[in-house]
């Protein structure tokens, strides 16, 4: 696979977490609390700036599912290896509502590539 184009979504920011699968992978499934390797790409929903992209990076990055923000947390499991995916994680599943995360506040768009499961 290679790095995601996310398409500007029209309309108002979702309240609650939004996941659309984009590929449906057919490796083994991520579970809740589990390892994961992933590439992603996050978006600012409101401009559609990227934030970050661990393809930028050049490596996929591994960490535990229980360290990360919410809507991960709920969006990754179920997900297949070798599935993309897209979440769209309101302010309170992502940095909070607000505080010092130069990301609080504001509504994110992730695609995630799931490379494995450990």
């Amino acid at each position: 696979m290679e790095k995601p184009d996310i398409e500007f979504i029209e309309g108002p920011a979702p309240e609650e977490l939004v996941i659309t699968d984009l590929v449906e992978g057919s490796g083994a499934a991520a579970v809740p609390g589990g390892n994961v390797e992933v590439h992603y790409v996050g978006v600012d929903f409101e401009t559609g700036e990227q934030f970050d992209a661990s393809w930028d990076r050049g490596e996929s990055i591994e960490f535990p599912l229980n360290g990360l923000i919410a809507g991960w947390q709920e969006g990754i499991p179920g997900m297949k290896v070798g599935g993309r995916r897209q979440l769209v994680c309101p302010p309170h599943m992502a940095y909070g509502t607000s505080g010092g995360h130069r990301l609080s506040g504001r509504t994110l768009v992730f695609v995630i590539d799931l490379i494995n499961v450990r």
